[in-house]
């Protein structure tokens, strides 16, 4: 998203391997997603009246809303009208993405630069109620943190044994986790919760609960599921709007794939 904004890049394919997808930070994004992307672009471009004004990015970001209605989350008015990029790179990526390894600084600092507020960020990150990550994003938190500690001393000591029996030293990185391990499958406050616990899954997660303002505002979504469903809303609402392409910029895809043939 904040790579080059909403403009469906990070779908883009290619045999060579060398597209935004294909970059080591975005590993976690899931393949049946963009497939269902796709196939909704082709269900649109069959109908003669919408063929060529649906944008992959407008898809892309109906599909998100749809995903938190699904789980439980609260539903929202997707702005529309975005176009389509027509370049993607894996070496775009790198410095562009908040990583699981990121400080409250870097992370606070990161969202600033396109416009989102602290709270903004915590909202956000609420999402991860839903959602996987893969053992190598944390497993220095549970083997090897510093010369203190083997265990990241904010991690709950229960929270890494369990962690460790799921990632074990050797494992293939690539195991899914749950980013939430209270109801992983249902959009609700339970992310907030685990934090409280010290059960955040990702170094970035945990990081929320270090200042005083940030520890406020996760404690009131913690508690009022209602707020946090409010103010997440109206983040992402902004987050969408970021690098978003209009009028003459981009493009609307015919197959959301590949860029169109000039």
């Amino acid at each position: 998203m904040f790579l080059k904004g909403c403009d469906g890049s990070v779908i883009l394919a290619s045999p060579s391997g060398n597209v935004e997808k294909d970059a080591p930070d975005d590993i976690s994004l899931a393949g049946d997603g963009f497939d269902t992307v796709i196939k909704a672009k082709m269900a649109v471009e069959s109908v003669s009246e919408c063929k060529n004004k649906v944008s992959c990015a407008d898809i892309l970001a109906l599909a998100t809303r749809d995903v938190i209605v699904l789980s439980g989350g609260p539903d929202f008015k997707v702005e529309l009208g975005r176009r389509d990029g027509r370049t993607s790179t894996k070496a775009s990526v790198g410095g562009h993405l908040p990583l699981a390894r990121f400080n409250y600084k870097q992370l606070r600092s990161m969202f600033a630069s396109h416009g989102l507020s602290e709270v903004d960020l915590i909202a956000l990150s609420g999402a991860h109620t839903i959602g996987f990550s893969h053992c190598n994003q944390f497993s220095n938190r549970i083997y090897n943190y510093n010369s203190q500690s083997s265990i990241d001393p904010t991690l709950h000591q229960g929270y890494a044994k369990q962690l460790q029996q799921a990632c074990p030293k050797g494992v293939d990185p690539r195991i899914a986790i749950a980013l939430d391990p209270t109801s992983p499958q249902r959009f609700d406050n339970s992310f907030y919760k685990n934090i409280q616990q010290g059960k955040g899954l990702l170094a970035s997660d945990q990081t929320l609960y270090t200042t005083r303002k940030s520890k406020r505002v996760v404690n009131a979504f913690a508690s009022n599921t209602t707020l946090f469903e409010r103010v997440f809303v109206a983040a992402i609402t902004r987050l969408g709007r970021v690098g978003v392409k209009t009028g003459k910029q981009g493009e609307v895809r015919h197959d959301c794939r590949v860029v169109n043939n000039l």
